[in-house]
């Protein structure tokens, strides 16, 4: 059974939201790559290219948003992999959080396709 629209959005929505202030807060205090943060904070920014267009439920946004969403997954996954204590384990949140957020987008672009006719 898929979820609802609503539910969807609402997973998108939260889980780019959470993926923004994991990375300010990974970045700034949590485990920045040098004492005091570091210049991998900018990550960040990307992320907040999106978050307009899915908080207004906007499909297309829902649509390119699911592939740009990879890059984090892949640097997760990276990190996790090759990072030591607590990076890792803040790695392994982003890959959760960047699937979510995958998933949802991908449920949310499908449930609001245009009907298609079956004329030909």
């Amino acid at each position: 059974m898929m979820p609802s629209i609503r539910t969807l959005s609402f997973l998108a929505s939260a889980s780019l939201i959470a993926l923004i202030l994991l990375c300010l807060a990974w970045e700034l205090w949590l485990a920045p790559l040098r004492p005091g943060g570091s210049w991998l904070v900018l990550k960040t920014l990307p992320l907040l290219l999106p978050l307009m267009g899915i908080l207004k439920g906007r499909r297309y946004t829902y649509q390119w948003s699911s592939m740009f969403i990879l890059l984090y997954f892949t640097e997760g996954v990276m990190r996790a992999w090759s990072d030591p204590q607590p990076a890792a384990s803040l790695a392994l949140i982003e890959i959760a959080l960047s699937a979510v957020f995958f998933l949802a987008t991908i449920g949310y672009a499908k449930k609001t396709a245009p009907a298609k006719s079956g004329a030909v």
